[in-house]
């Protein structure tokens, strides 16, 4: 690969936002559209750098959204335009300080990994990259532009990461040490927890177990309170999580082992949601005693399993238990709490009653609505 050819455009022209900038001067597609045009995977949107003002490009556009002169940025018709910049680091992990007004050349020197720094100008579709980026992407290699990239920015580490899963990409010799190198040296405490927590649940969205495998082989684990990665657990568990929050799961199985209070106290620092902290915590406790419910009567399955997520049922491990859970879970009384309230109950033996007359149904003792009546009734005037 040694250049952009005829596909890779044709997919980039059939962006609407492409088509609302291709006759605007010194507007550049960058970045991983590019990459992602070329490879022929899938996209969505895409990164645009204007050689000059964007803010006021964006202006003459339409109704700007949001708009950020500082740092050149701004939003309008559902696209986001940067002004090209250099970007310098005061300290290992800061922010960037930021230059407006570069070519689009050094723009690209700020990317993290060279298949992410090729420019395709839409009027002409002239094409910029940094060298080796072609060969790169060809070759499926990920290779940081300079030595000190970890030390600038270490949650680059955390896209390495995302990278190498998406892509099914291997890591340069060099950049790899680099990295090793980060890692022992203590680079991501240089990054707030809050940056670091972003960059995890992006990484938790890719194709698993890859992505916390890398995670793991790249010494990260720290970054979620020491887990450990056993990718057989960690693909069982997405399999067994389908259809609720797979990413959450994912990294359940992998802090099983963390005390419950230090792993929310480090999903707080890295700012999880709550509902999605306490989701972590429950699920990485799995189901104790779960082989025991493989034999146990169906109502027993139903009384220990409510409450229970999928999620920490899918860390449980056990495919039987789930779906012997998910057959009782949808069993439903032909008998409702109207029922007991036109007997004269009220209040609590109304549930206690409906709890007995469901365990008598699961249970093959209750099969039709008389049956179901006549154990509720008992049960709530006992």
């Amino acid at each position: 690969m040694t250049g952009i050819d005829d596909r890779a455009l044709e997919r980039l022209r059939a962006l609407p936002a492409v088509q609302a900038l291709a006759g605007e001067p010194g507007v550049w597609v960058v970045g991983g559209a590019v990459r992602d045009a070329l490879l022929g995977r899938a996209f969505v949107d895409a990164d645009f750098v204007v050689e000059g003002d964007a803010v006021a490009l964006a202006r003459r556009l339409g109704e700007v959204t949001e708009a950020h002169e500082r740092f050149g940025t701004a939003s309008v018709g559902g696209f986001d335009l940067a002004s090209a910049r250099t970007e310098s680091y005061p300290a290992p992990g800061a922010l960037p300080d930021v230059v407006l007004g570069a070519s689009v050349q050094g723009d690209l020197a700020r990317r993290d990994f060279t298949v992410n720094a090729i420019a395709v100008r839409l009027a002409d579709f002239t094409t910029v990259a940094w060298p080796g980026a072609f060969e790169d992407l060809a070759d499926g290699v990920l290779r940081v532009l300079h030595p000190g990239s970890f030390a600038d920015d270490p949650t680059r580490l955390l896209r390495l990461v995302r990278y190498a899963s998406r892509l099914e990409f291997s890591v340069d010799d060099d950049t790899a040490e680099l990295a090793g190198a980060a890692v022992a040296g203590g680079a991501l405490r240089t990054v707030s927890a809050s940056r670091l927590g972003a960059e995890l649940r992006l990484l938790l969205r890719e194709p698993q177990p890859a992505a916390l495998q890398w995670l793991g082989a790249m010494g990260l684990g720290d970054v979620i309170a020491g887990a450990i990665v056993d990718g057989g657990r960690v693909a069982r568990t997405v399999g067994l999580a389908d259809g609720g929050r797979v990413d959450l799961a994912a990294l359940a199985c992998c802090v099983g082992a963390v005390d419950a209070a230090v792993l929310a106290a480090r999903l707080d620092e890295l700012e999880f949601p709550a509902a999605e902290r306490d989701l972590v915590v429950s699920a990485s406790r799995g189901v104790a005693d779960v082989g025991a419910l493989r034999t146990a009567p169906a109502s027993v399955v139903w009384r220990t399993l409510r409450g229970v997520s999928l999620e920490a049922l899918a860390v449980a491990g056990d495919p039987l238990v789930l779906e012997r859970w998910a057959s009782v879970s949808g069993a439903v009384l032909d008998i409702d709490g109207n029922d007991l309230v036109a007997a004269g109950l009220s209040g609590p033996p109304v549930g206690a009653g409906l709890e007995a007359a469901m365990v008598a149904l699961l249970d093959g003792e209750a099969p039709d609505r008389d049956a179901q009546l006549r154990v509720a009734l008992a049960e709530a005037r006992a």
